[in-house]
């Protein structure tokens, strides 16, 4: 699934993951499309990660979890990803009323503060 969800159209060619789709596969994959890797690194017992890559984690952690965020509190709000409907109509409607709930009780967090 990694591979299929690259967009060529993206205007962006950094691609953000954790470090489960990190793999010389993917790696060499978005390499030849030309995409940027922003791939969490994982250490393991044989092998700690440098000072470098520490660093490397904390800062790609930072704008990940902007993101991750989002879909935590969309996700506790109503209970679970998981959506049941007829059609995808319906489902892309019942996505499009979640994210509006979302975003106005953002709006009112920002105008109140």
């Amino acid at each position: 699934m990694f591979t299929e969800l690259l967009d060529p159209d993206n205007t962006s060619k950094d691609v953000w993951a954790d470090s489960a789709y990190r793999s010389e596969e993917s790696l060499q994959e978005l390499q030849a499309q030309g995409f940027r890797e922003q791939l969490q690194r994982e250490a393991c017992c044989h092998k700690k990660l440098t000072a470098r890559e520490q660093q490397g984690n904390r800062s790609r952690a930072k704008i990940r979890s902007r993101v991750e965020h989002v879909f935590e509190v969309i996700a506790m709000r109503t209970g679970s990803t998981l959506m049941r409907g007829i059609g995808i109509v319906r489902i892309r409607a019942k996505i499009g009323l979640r994210n509006l709930a979302y975003n106005v009780s953002r709006l009112v967090l920002l105008v109140a503060a």
